[in-house]
This record gives C-alpha cells, structure tokens and sequence, in this order.
C-alpha cells in the first residue's frame, strides 16, 4: 500500500491552505498512511493546524535546533532524508514546493511529476502541458520514490477541524552543503489575503499605465478585501514586484472571483485562471482576449470604472 509523505507550507506561523490541497491529492491515490513534514524554526503552531487536516495519519516536525544552521538552507537534504520508507512524497506546486521539490528529486535520483491535476492510479496522473491547453497521461516509475507537485488550482482543500493526528519530531542532522553558504531569507510582508489562496484576487495589466496608477489596484482590491494579482507585462514594466504574477510563469490560482482589469489576456495568464469560479474583466478594447473567457465583461476606461465600482459598493 502507498504511504505518502506531503510537505508543508506555511508562513508566520500559520498553515497555507495549500497543504490541504495537496492532503486531497494524497487521498485520492487511498493510501495506507499520509503524514505531514513540517520544518519550522517554531513547529508547534504549525503542526497543530496540520495535525486536523482530516485524512492525515502523522505530522512529522523537524525544529530548528539551538545555535544550529537556518531550515532554510537545508530543506531538500532535509526532506530527502525524512522521505526514507515513503512511496510517495508530495508538495504543493507553488512557488515554495517548485523551488524545493525539484532538489529534493534530484538528490532522490529520481523524475519528477509536475502539476498533478488528477489522480488516476498510484502512479498514474494527469497534468496540463502546452499552456493548459492539453492534458497529459504521465505514468512514474513503480520501483522508485514518486516525486509530484500538487497543481492546487485542481484540487479542493482537505476538510480541518475533526482531526486529531499525533506529533512527532524527528532529528535535524543534515549537514550544511560545503559549495553553498545560506546568507538571508527575505519575504514580502502583506496585509492583504494571499495571492495563492484567496477567495478574490483583483489583478491589473499593462492597461493600468504605471506603478503610480497600480494603486487603484490596490485600493480596489482592498475595498472589497481581495488578494492583488498582476500580469506577466504589468510585472516586466515595473509596475509590481513578481511575486504578484498570475500566469503560467507565476501563480496558478483558483479564487471564487477573479477581476482582470487592463488584462488583454494572453494564453500565459489565462492558464492561472483557468479555474476560477466567476472572472470578471475590465478593458477599454472589446476585442481583448480576455473576454472571451470571462463570465461578466466591461468595456471601458478602468480609471472611469473602477471609482463607480467603488462608489456602487459603498
């Protein structure tokens, strides 16, 4: 039987839903055991959250240990090693899990498995390619490790709450790599709801003009309490940092509402929104791509708009 160990995600001491996510990818392959890795300077908090994900079997935590090393630096050793006596090992595909897992394979010596959208088997999975738009049948090798990130877009969060999992901490005894030193970890800080996870996301292109007029963005979005998003050209111009991307080269989301407002919509972005419940676009051009996907369409001036939207809320 399939035992599968999912990576935790979380930040400031608080769980990201992702990991849920990937928790539902992880059951519907019905293993005999998912646990949940979480590395953590602090694991308490975040092991707690974890441990009522329902379908979890474990929580594993590997603490900072005192005067020791950042996680930071050694997390895939870190993964590799606590991945020992595991069929599969699964982490969400969000900027964390497609910087960390890839490492993780690698010292594994195995393949990975990208965006797994459906499970079809143990080791059968589908995944999208060509920008989303075909759909592939990838099968992994069945005498190794099977190493995928959760394309969490595809999949519903993990019910929370009725849980009750044990805790238990393992070791951290991974040596510092000797090419590489860790220097800094540096994150952006935010009021806002998270990009990846949120139920709104409000998201501005080219069309908005500048960084300057990117605030109407911002204060729309937080009119309504929406996570921001941006375009691949709004992030190329300099309007917002990248971390804001949504788009095949970005973050794929799947919020209840999604606003494309100055969005022509290329295929790169319509592949990170695919999966939104009700898109919403704003564009002074009638023939902008975007609208042939979105559910309510304005054509207009999105500096005339945008303030009657507001006003409209009140």
């Amino acid at each position: 039987m399939p035992k599968i160990l999912v990576i935790a995600e979380h930040l400031d001491g608080k769980l990201n839903s992702s990991t849920a996510r990937a928790v539902s990818a992880a059951a519907a392959i019905k293993p005999e055991a998912i646990d949940v890795l979480v590395l953590a300077d602090s694991v308490d908090a975040v092991a707690a959250e974890a441990a009522k994900i329902e379908g979890v079997s474990r929580v594993l935590t590997i603490a900072r240990a005192e005067n020791a090393h950042p996680l930071a630096a050694v997390l895939a050793p870190q993964i590799a090693k606590a991945a020992a006596g595991y069929s599969h090992v699964f982490a969400p595909s969000t900027t964390f899990g497609k910087d960390v897992l890839p490492r993780v394979a690698a010292l594994l010596g195995v393949a990975q498995v990208s965006d797994v959208m459906s499970v079809e088997g143990a080791h059968t999975f589908k995944r999208p390619i060509y920008a989303g738009n075909a759909i592939i049948t990838v099968e992994a090798d069945t005498s190794s490790t099977v190493v995928a990130t959760i394309r969490t877009a595809s999949w519903a969060a993990a019910a929370s709450g009725t849980n009750n999992a044990p805790v238990e901490a393992l070791a951290a005894d991974v040596a510092l790599p000797s090419h590489t030193r860790f220097v800094e970890l540096q994150s952006g800080k935010s009021d806002r709801p998270d990009l990846q996870s949120a139920s709104k996301v409000v998201s501005g292109g080219r069309g908005v003009g500048s960084k300057e007029n990117f605030e109407i963005i911002f204060n729309f979005a937080d009119k309504i309490g929406a996570a921001v998003g941006a375009s691949r050209a709004a992030v190329d111009a300099g309007y917002v940092p990248s971390d804001l991307q949504v788009g095949q080269t970005g973050k794929i989301i799947a919020p209840e509402l999604y606003m494309a407002i100055g969005i022509s919509g290329a295929i790169q972005h319509l592949t990170g929104i695919k999966d939104a419940g009700t898109i919403v676009a704003i564009n002074k051009d009638g023939e902008a791509p975007i609208f042939e996907v979105a559910d309510i369409g304005l054509v207009g001036d999105l500096f005339k708009l945008i303030p009657e939207l507001e006003q409209a809320i009140g």
